[in-house]
């Protein structure tokens, strides 16, 4: 029956070709799952998604809340915030797959943000893979800008204030910036019109974006054949690992379980935008203390830092303290690490395929760039909570916000020396144990009366020693 069934899909179906594919080798080790994390989590995001898509209202509708959380009784309150607090007590187990797929959507721009680190630490966006590259970077945007439009449907107070924000990021654009803004809102804030616009681009086209450059960030993955650590029968035309049948499909499987089950296990236990608490959303109102979600907090951390500058051409007022952090910021981050790849190539004029990691000692220079890079977005993330922390550890804001200033321009090329400086230590460090073996605490007598070292395995054998002091001899040993 098995041989007929497989001369059946023969015949219609191009079957035996994926036995070479069922046999690809997969190599082993940890770094390598981040990027499954972040596919299994998308799979998550799609199987609670579409499961609350049943139950979510997009609407901006205004209505009277008569449900079961009592505290809104009588409320007014959009249709579309009124449906979010009926899935998180109303329906059976929503509460759960809300914070599931909250939690799942945090997760997962962690995880594309640690798999491009990787990356770009390993060097394994260099050729033949620079395109990987590309649709790596532009899924991390494209995961920003469907976490931020989810973040945005609930319609409470807390999301309400992240489009105003977004709303001011739209006017500073110069002379279009008006239209911007009546065109995604399609009135006067609020308007009646951006939950449903914002629903359409989270249920429909981002995650059809997603998915097609996932599929074809996967196509490249399995066509060029996966990076790996150098070792032991490792080259560049080899790939050592677990085939992809039965056991990497196997660990795959149980990477996906467990995060599945962490993620649930994190919406029980730890609660994460409770929307009850914060309140509908309210034009003239703003919640103390509000923080958006982390991936956001580097634009609300640039916002607070760039001091209030504005300068009037020709009728129009360029408002700098928006303009410069909120839109040529970003631009700039994804500009470069847009063009990095082949920046590279071109400024080291390497252009041979690589097909083995580097370890960040072995390129200082792009490890230094990339640790000035994490530092410089260190210190956005944590200014987006500088009143948070001034009033938490009793410090003035004004004075907390000038150290940030400071740091935001002092810290990262401090982060680049001493990295540098270090992958260099380290390479020396290498060096001198290659070169001189490793130290055993043990000294032997020579032939001419002085003492010698005797080190591990090494180049060299030993180090001679002067006979009184113990210092290292001058005289050349026989």
């Amino acid at each position: 029956m098995a041989a007929r069934l497989a001369v059946a899909l023969e015949r219609r179906l191009p079957a035996a070709e994926g036995g070479g594919l069922l046999r690809k080798a997969f190599p082993e080790h940890w770094s390598f799952l981040l990027g499954e994390l972040a596919l299994y989590s998308l799979a998550v995001l799609m199987l609670t998604g579409v499961w609350l898509t049943l139950f979510f209202h997009p609407s901006m509708t205004e209505v009277v809340y008569g449900g079961s959380y009592r505290p809104l009784d009588g409320v007014r309150m959009s249709e579309a915030f009124r449906s979010t607090l009926h899935i998180s007590f109303d329906v059976r187990g929503g509460l759960l797959i809300r914070q599931v797929h909250h939690w799942a959507a945090l997760v997962f721009l962690a995880a594309i943000g640690l798999h491009l680190l990787r990356v770009f630490f390993t060097g394994a966006f260099r050729r033949p893979r620079e395109i990987n590259w590309v649709l790596g970077v532009t899924l991390f945007a494209l995961a920003l800008a469907e976490g931020f439009a989810g973040y945005s449907l609930p319609d409470d107070l807390l999301s309400g204030t992240g489009l105003r924000i977004a709303q001011g990021i739209m006017l500073s654009v110069p002379v279009v910036g008006t239209y911007l803004s009546m065109g995604v809102f399609g009135a006067e804030f609020p308007g009646q019109d951006v939950v449903p616009r914002l629903y359409s681009m989270h249920v429909l086209l981002l995650p059809g974006l997603l998915l097609a450059l996932v599929t074809a960030h996967l196509v490249l993955v399995f066509y060029l054949k996966h990076t790996q650590w150098a070792g032991p029968g490792r080259t560049e035309r080899n790939v050592v690992g677990k085939p992809l049948f039965p056991q990497f499909m196997a660990s795959s499987g149980g990477l996906f379980l467990a995060a599945f089950g962490v993620l649930t296990l994190l919406a029980g236990l730890a609660q994460v935008n409770p929307v009850w608490v914060y309140g509908p959303y309210r034009p003239d109102q703003v919640s103390t203390g509000s923080q958006p979600d982390w991936y956001v907090g580097f634009l609300e951390g640039s916002l607070r830092l760039v001091p209030p500058w504005e300068t009037t051409v020709a009728g129009h007022t360029l408002m700098w303290n928006v303009l410069l952090p909120a839109v040529v910021l970003p631009l700039s981050m994804f500009a470069v690490l847009y063009a990095y790849p082949f920046a590279e190539r071109w400024l080291t004029g390497d252009t041979g395929e690589h097909h083995l990691c580097d370890r960040p000692r072995d390129r200082p220079v792009r490890t230094g760039l990339g640790v000035a890079g994490l530092a410089f977005y260190a210190v956005l993330l944590a200014a987006g909570g500088n009143d948070v922390i001034a009033q938490t550890f009793r410090v003035s804001l004004n004075t907390l916000t000038w150290v940030f200033r400071v740091a935001l321009v002092v810290l990262p090329p401090v982060a680049f020396l001493l990295t540098r400086g270090l992958c260099h230590a380290l390479r020396e460090r290498e060096h001198e144990r290659l070169t001189g073996g490793e130290e055993s605490g043990e000294v032997r007598q020579s032939v001419n009366g002085g003492y010698v070292e005797d080190r591990g395995s090494g180049a060299a054998s030993g180090t001679p020693i002067g006979p009184r002091t113990g210092t290292p001899s001058r005289t050349p040993r026989g």
